[in-house]
């Protein structure tokens, strides 16, 4: 079998997983919330609901992040990272730093509690916060996604 196939397989699931997570939260159940909970129940409400999509959302972006060093490893891809046609690969990298350091570092350590502080004293600017930092991450991870396609099949914008 051929492992860059298995692994860019893999990549492209986590990604489709994670990034679709994103999505949803985002345009779904954040909305949602927002309608059917009073301010003071929003971010509680919210919150239960995260932290079991959580864990889904920390395995694949390890996952994507395992993938994507292999294969740049094996297929030795570092010398795309001084090309501007590349800057995809950039992006991906970004996004997924982003991601890791949110998931796995700011939120468990500082950010939960720092929403349950904000939401006693003012539920509504918390909760929107919330909205506004989803919102950001998902067109920063969709403008990636469309990035690193049409990069990986050869639209060069920079040419």
């Amino acid at each position: 079998m051929d492992e860059i196939a298995i692994a860019r397989a893999l990549h492209v699931l986590a990604v489709v997983v994670w990034i679709g997570g994103v999505s949803f939260v985002t345009t779904i159940l954040l909305p949602a919330v927002r309608r059917f909970k009073s301010p003071e129940e929003r971010l509680t409400f919210f919150d239960a609901i995260e932290r079991r999509f959580a864990w889904q959302a920390r395995i694949t972006t390890l996952l994507a992040g395992l993938t994507g060093l292999y294969m740049l490893m094996r297929l030795d891809l570092w010398d795309r990272f001084l090309s501007v046609n590349y800057w995809w690969m950039h992006a991906m990298v970004i996004v997924w730093l982003i991601f890791t350091v949110m998931l796995f570092v700011a939120e468990p350590l500082i950010l939960h509690r720092w929403l349950q502080a904000r939401a006693k004293s003012d539920p509504e600017a918390a909760f929107a916060r919330v909205e506004r930092l989803h919102l950001i991450l998902l067109i920063l991870s969709l403008a990636t996604v469309l990035g690193a396609v049409a990069g990986s099949h050869d639209l060069m914008l920079f040419e």
